[in-house]
């Protein structure tokens, strides 16, 4: 079995993007390279400024792309990190990186473990970071 058989994000970027996530400022205000009908209902900070409230559960969940980028995470080809790399994968591109992004993927599934053990199931008051934080890597955390 291929690695690319077992990556099966729950949502799509655009569904992402009409969610809300990293605080409807990802791009930085730029999101020239993706299709108009993923930015058609998107949830986009109007003045390119951070804004939680634009996130679906009105919550800051991320880290500054500093620390990813001090850590190690970015790939010079993706220089805006996993989402960046997981658009492009959707629009059809392939690369080296593919493997370790998507282990990457696989790895933040820590977190649904312990919103099932920690949650009454259906409560999305309960850690809702943490939830905030699997919609970026597109689980549908509304399902837990």
């Amino acid at each position: 079995m291929s690695i690319h058989s077992e990556f099966k994000p729950e949502l799509t970027p655009k569904q992402m993007l009409e969610l809300g996530v990293f605080e409807g400022n990802y791009f930085s205000g730029n999101y020239s390279e993706l299709p108009d009908d993923w930015l058609e209902n998107a949830k986009i900070s109007p003045d390119s400024k951070p804004d939680p409230l634009l996130n679906y559960y009105e919550i800051a969940a991320s880290q500054p792309l500093k620390i990813w980028q001090e850590k190690g995470w970015i790939n010079p080809q993706d220089p805006l990190g996993w989402f960046q790399w997981y658009c492009r994968y959707t629009m059809g591109r392939r690369s080296d990186d593919d493997e370790r992004q998507i282990k990457r993927w696989k790895a933040i599934r820590r977190h649904i473990g312990q919103i099932k053990k920690n949650c009454i199931p259906g409560d999305q008051t309960c850690r809702m970071k943490q939830r905030q934080a699997l919609l970026h890597w597109a689980y549908d955390a509304r399902k837990l």
